[in-house]
């Protein structure tokens, strides 16, 4: 069995060991209204590049989880390969700020690819398909003290949120854009003469408002164009997902 197959062995399994995970009940919510205390799908952010030779069985894996409704699966690529050869067409230097400001919540400098970051809090290397299913399955189910609700209206999207308890230290809300998907041939670099299809590429990961978590929140924000949107509510550091719900 060659490497390659090995890895596609070892996220089968592991993507079999998730539709178990997926099991369990899961609260849905009637568009634009606030849900009881409910659940949310876990968020894995993958951080990846183009250039990163380790990075293609990554992609592949990230794939596989954003067939999952329990999970919303969203890959940020990075500039910081772009110098080897082969400059990323998806990368941004805001998503490369943003795996920093992680890598500073816990005192460290590391950043790298592939990096897999499970509901705001937990890191592992993107290439470990049992560790990430494990790490969901840690986060799924746990009971949220917010209660969010997403309405589209057009152009925009209506963001309502309640707390309770209040939120000690407040949190973001955010407003994720992506691409379902884009087949991209690398030329340059590591990754030379491969053909990879990417998943859920991030395009924009914006603030759209500081909640201060104690009285109800309801604002209007921009969501212009075809494709989905994501908000999600997120403790500052970036730290803990608190609430996360897709939209199409």
């Amino acid at each position: 069995m060659t490497g390659k197959d090995q890895m596609r062995h070892i996220v089968s399994a592991a993507c079999g060991a998730l539709l178990a995970l997926a099991s369990t009940a899961h609260a849905q919510a009637v568009e634009g209204e606030l849900p009881p205390a409910q659940t949310y799908p876990v968020v894995v952010e993958l951080y990846t590049s183009q250039g990163c030779s380790s990075c293609p069985p990554a992609d592949e894996f990230l794939a596989e989880l954003a067939a999952h409704r329990d999970v919303i699966a969203l890959a940020l690529h990075v500039d910081y390969w772009d110098y080897i050869g082969w400059a990323d067409s998806f990368a941004q230097p805001a998503f490369t700020e943003r795996q920093k400001r992680y890598a500073r919540a816990v005192k460290s400098r590391m950043i790298y690819t592939p990096q897999m970051i499970i509901g705001g809090l937990d890191r592992v290397e993107g290439n470990t398909p049992d560790a990430v299913v494990k790490l969901i399955g840690k986060h799924k189910g746990a009971v949220s003290p917010v209660r969010l609700a997403v309405e589209r209206q057009g152009d925009t999207v209506v963001i309502r949120a309640v707390a309770d308890p209040a939120l000690a230290a407040g949190a973001e809300v955010q407003i994720v854009r992506f691409a379902p998907e884009a087949t991209v041939a690398i030329e340059r670099g590591e990754n030379a003469g491969r053909t990879v299809t990417y998943r859920n590429i991030v395009r924009e990961w914006t603030k759209v408002a500081d909640w201060p978590g104690t009285a109800p929140l309801e604002v209007t924000a921009p969501a212009a164009g075809e494709g989905p949107v994501v908000v999600i509510v997120q403790e500052p550091g970036p730290a803990a997902v608190l609430a996360a719900v897709r939209v199409d």
